[in-house]
């Protein structure tokens, strides 16, 4: 039997934030230690070259033991239909079988894995760096944004002083405590911690960071490659063949700049090796994920797990 999660089902089971990131910390440590296969995913285009459907199948090892795949559409122009821009499928099989085991519709479960990926990021960050009031900037108040905003809530505590945001269709916060800028610009100079949750077609960004901060650069195509020198040898990305592709910030880098690899940090660099241990506390930190199909797979997997514990989704025949 299958196991079915539905967008409804999904959005009303309770979860920590934190340990979100914790599982995502051992989808981390199955790379570094290869206890894992994932391929190149592709990407699947037609008619509109804006709009995307993505494959991205994965086995992540100890302690997921899970294989699957999801297959995420990502259609801009649905925002101005009154529809989600994204649409995805998650399914789960038992390692060991093949066996399916659960489907998980809802595009949901991949905000959720982006946003823990970021918080996994700051608390290494956090980690080398002195402790104190923090200056939240997140530009794009779409579901990525907030969720970003949720999950540093609850990251940060009471060391989160305040939040600025930007969206160039404005601001809905309703009763949340965020300070709603006029600009990109005024976020991007009064945040330590500064998130990119936009659909930008082009580049923007490009004046000199503040120092000590660190930039999740979620949306991957919204910084100049001029500047690239201000993060010097501050650029991290969760994979460099996934990343350095698509028209990305970091492609761009590096066919513009001549970024390599080398010259990058991965994720599992930061998160296993200590890697950030290394850069002076004032220089900031660009991270840029591509999204690994094994972090949707672990995440997926606890959820999974969680909600069949508690009886929240369909057994189907």
């Amino acid at each position: 039997m299958t196991f079915y999660i539905s967008h409804r089902q999904l959005s009303t089971f309770p979860f920590s934030w934190r340990r979100v990131i914790d599982t995502l910390h051992d989808a981390v440590l199955c790379l570094h230690q290869g206890r894992y296969a994932q391929p190149i995913k592709p990407y699947l285009r037609y008619q509109n070259p804006a709009n995307r459907i993505i494959a991205m199948p994965a086995y992540a090892g100890a302690p997921f033991e899970m294989a699957g795949i999801k297959w995420i559409a990502s259609f801009p122009d649905n925002l101005e239909k009154g529809l989600p821009r994204a649409h995805s499928v998650v399914i789960l099989n038992e390692a060991s079988s093949g066996r399916p085991l659960a489907i998980i519709n809802s595009p949901l479960l991949s905000v959720i894995r982006t946003a823990g990926v970021s918080g996994l990021m700051i608390r290494q960050f956090l980690a080398l760096r002195p402790s104190g009031k923090i200056r939240l900037g997140i530009i794009g108040w779409g579901p990525i944004g907030k969720a970003h905003f949720e999950m540093c809530r609850e990251l940060l505590g009471t060391h989160l002083d305040c939040t600025r945001v930007f969206d160039l269709k404005g601001v809905d916060a309703g009763t949340l405590p965020v300070i709603e800028s006029a600009s990109w610009s005024d976020v991007y100079l009064n945040s330590d911690i500064f998130i990119t949750c936009t659909v930008s077609k082009a580049p923007y960004i490009d004046l000199p960071p503040n120092p000590g901060s660190l930039h999740l650069n979620v949306s991957l195509r919204d910084y100049k490659t001029d500047v690239m020198p201000y993060f010097e040898h501050g650029i991290v990305v969760d994979d460099w063949e996934e990343v350095c592709r698509e028209k990305t910030d970091i492609e761009m880098m590096h066919l513009e700049r001549g970024l390599r690899k080398e010259q990058t940090i991965s994720l599992p660099e930061v998160v296993a090796g200590n890697a950030l241990s290394a850069l002076a506390p004032e220089m900031p930190v660009m991270f840029n994920p591509m999204g690994m199909a094994v972090f949707d797979i672990a995440v997926g997997a606890s959820f999974f797990k969680a909600m069949e514990r508690e009886q929240c989704g369909t057994v189907l025949d």
